[in-house]
């Protein structure tokens, strides 16, 4: 007779919660979360008892106080008698501005300099390394510093401003030039200028699903092309085809009237744009040097051209590698854009400072100015982020 053989399970002991590593974790992590917000307290309430015994003011209720000062270039209307909150409005668009228009002319002038880095051409290639090297090496607040300088010592003052067209005078407050008068018809154009590049969009991907579908490569950059251009003509052209200029006049001592780009603005946007497309050409030219050898050869084994070798094979596999970096330039650019207080040009830190002077709220102020450029640097990571996502290989 066999005797049944029983099975003893025995039950894990239990591990103290010191030696267990999970609830050591979460103890840890809850012991250093209270430390920094008992730091955070402290910090803050030392701060409110220094303010009330100094009799100084807290929290935003300045936002609409009137300003009382006036700011150049506003993008929008405004005037020393709109609030603090509008004048905050305006340097913020004039940072945007200036870091978008910079964005993109160093991305074109970076890429174009980048690839006559690796020209045969010898002389294209050393006047392409030459601009890299002194640019990248002279600080950009000194390259704002010697812009701005040339443009008030270069040209005349604007009673003997420079005539070169019709319209247009350029002097040591800047280039002014005739513009449209204001008229209803325009934000409709810029509306249909909008509703073409949205058609531009999508005849590209139409024409890449063709191509696809049959290999026949279709114009859909020229449609797209004429659409944008189009769309805003016959919009004008219904209006009645109103061709009213504002013509800039010399009154007193400057001019008045039309459209003036200051030298601050020329300065500030030309010092950013040569700073920063240096880096961005070495970008461009490292991006390309990773593409493999072969599959250039591959290319010009089947009779493209090497304009279309560069446009169709190497770009599109070179910005895998090129947008992370690039992304960090373009960042670079708009945190830089905050050195424009030192040559006048009223971007946001500039009319924050002129805020801070004024009501004595320094810490709300600065608190702006860091939200300000937090939220422009997250935006454009977001979007290069996608972007990045869209250009990465899918494997299969």
């Amino acid at each position: 007779m066999s005797i049944p053989e029983t099975t003893n399970l025995q039950q894990p002991a239990k591990v103290p919660f010191w030696r267990d590593p999970v609830k050591r974790g979460h103890i840890f992590q809850a012991v250093v979360l209270l430390i920094a917000l008992s730091v955070g307290y402290i910090l803050f309430a030392n701060t409110q008892a220094n303010l009330e015994r100094q009799s100084i003011a807290t929290g935003f209720g300045f936002i609409e106080r009137e300003a009382g000062f006036e700011i150049a270039e506003p993008p929008i209307a405004y005037s020393a008698a709109d609030t603090y909150g509008r004048a905050l409005l305006v340097g913020a668009l004039n940072t945007l501005k200036v870091s978008f228009v910079g964005i993109i002319f160093s991305l074109i002038l970076g890429t174009i300099v980048g690839i006559s880095r690796l020209s045969h051409n010898w002389l294209v290639a050393k006047l392409s390394g030459a601009f890299i090297e002194v640019m990248q090496n002279i600080p950009v607040l000194l390259q704002l510093f010697f812009w701005y300088a040339l443009f008030y010592e270069a040209f005349p003052s604007p009673r003997q401003a420079l005539h070169p067209l019709p319209g247009m005078f350029l002097c040591n407050r800047g280039l002014i030039f005739a513009v449209p008068a204001a008229h209803p018809v325009h934000k409709w154009m810029l509306l249909a200028a909008l509703v073409g590049v949205i058609g531009w969009y999508l005849l590209t991907r139409w024409g890449h699903r063709v191509q696809d579908a049959t290999g026949k490569i279709m114009p859909v950059h020229r449609m797209g092309m004429g659409l944008t251009l189009l769309l805003p003509l016959l919009v004008w052209a219904f209006a009645g085809a109103p061709t009213a200029l504002d013509i800039p006049v010399l009154r007193g001592f400057n001019f008045r009237g039309g459209m003036t780009v200051s030298p601050e603005f020329s300065a500030l946007l030309i010092g950013l744009i040569l700073y920063t497309s240096a880096f961005v050409a070495e970008i461009v030219r490292a991006g390309i040097q990773a593409v493999s050898k072969g599959q250039i050869e591959a290319a010009m084994s089947i009779g493209l051209k090497p304009g279309q070798v560069l446009r169709l094979v190497v770009l599109p596999q070179a910005l895998r590698v090129i947008i992370p970096p690039v992304t960090s330039q373009m960042l670079n650019l708009t945190k830089n854009s905050s050195l424009a207080i030192a040559i006048g040009y009223a971007d946001f830190v500039s009319v924050a400072n002129t805020t801070i002077n004024q009501t004595g709220q320094a810490i709300e102020g600065v608190a702006l100015i860091m939200l300000v450029y937090l939220i422009f640097s997250l935006s454009t990571s977001l979007f290069m982020n996608w972007y990045n996502k869209k250009m990465a290989l899918v494997e299969r």
